[in-house]
């Protein structure tokens, strides 16, 4: 076998390793979006412009004040670069908690705010992010979407470092906003009630166990909370939705009884219903 050949070999084998290894993190064009996913590709990560960023806004968002109010004043903060939290929010499914973090990216992203959004699976990779947007101007909101954990996944130690813990700690241009369906992001049995101790004087300590499930949660600086709405309050969210696809208020009168009828056979008064039934209802009429 001839040295040419020897070498022909060998960078073509070069090649097929390289393509499988991993590369470190690209730069993506911070221009074509104020929205990013964060994605494996081959075993590398990428950070992926979103084309066609959630348009909703805060004013489209009823009936949870109190929780708008308090993530506006965080977001506010960080974006003005003063100190602010990581943020949790959790509670009942379809009230609004994704939906308000992206109509605070569309409020601040004048103002610099950007997102990138990232899996659970992805977290481990999370220190490589951070580092990636640490010299840039803009500040970043890392967005995990209905976070929640199973026993032994590598994303919850990474995350758990990186809010609170690691050597290697977050930029001051880093925040991580989650949401879930549960506070302790971490399953629960009913045998860890077992390693709970009582004193005499009647004070409660959780065991190990315990202590480490709810350890995640404690990270995030800020929690909001958000509830099941009531009738009136689901009510109210269909009116701002048919009144946002151009219905007028004699329509949305009439469409008051179906509005029931349609949240009872979905078993949920919830905002992402309401949404849902007002594009049936107004997609059913001639405005």
């Amino acid at each position: 076998m001839s040295v040419d050949t020897l070498i022909a070999r060998a960078e073509a084998l070069i090649s097929r390793l390289e393509a499988i290894l991993p590369h470190p993190l690209a730069e993506p064009d911070w221009a074509a979006s104020v929205a990013f996913r964060y994605r494996k590709r081959g075993g590398s990560g990428v950070l992926e412009p979103v084309r066609h960023v959630a348009t909703i806004r805060l004013a489209d968002l009823q009936e949870v004040e109190p929780q708008k109010d308090r993530l506006l004043r965080n977001t506010a903060q960080f974006v003005a670069g003063r100190p602010a939290n990581n943020v949790l929010l959790t509670g009942a499914r379809g009230t609004g908690k994704s939906s308000l973090i992206k109509a605070c990216l569309n409020e601040y992203a004048p103002q610099g705010l950007r997102l990138i959004e990232v899996d659970k699976a992805d977290l481990v990779d999370l220190p490589d992010l951070v580092d990636r947007v640490a010299a840039r101007p803009e500040r970043f909101i890392v967005f995990c979407d209905d976070l929640s954990f199973d026993e032994g996944e590598p994303g919850y130690k990474a995350l758990k470092s990186m809010l609170d813990g690691s050597v290697a700690a977050s930029g001051d241009n880093v925040l991580i906003y989650a949401t879930s369906n549960r506070r302790h992001l971490l399953p629960e049995y009913m045998k860890e009630n077992l390693s709970y101790t009582h004193t005499e004087d009647g004070e409660v300590h959780p065991g190990e166990v315990v202590e480490e499930k709810i350890s995640l949660s404690e990270r995030f600086g800020l929690w909001i909370s958000f509830y099941p709405f009531t009738q009136a309050e689901y009510l109210a969210i269909v009116a701002q939705w048919l009144r946002h696809f151009g219905l007028g208020e004699d329509a949305i009168a009439g469409a008051r009884q179906e509005s029931l009828v349609w949240a009872l056979e979905r078993g949920s008064r919830s905002g992402r219903v309401a949404y849902q039934f007002a594009r049936d209802f107004a997609g059913r009429q001639d405005v």
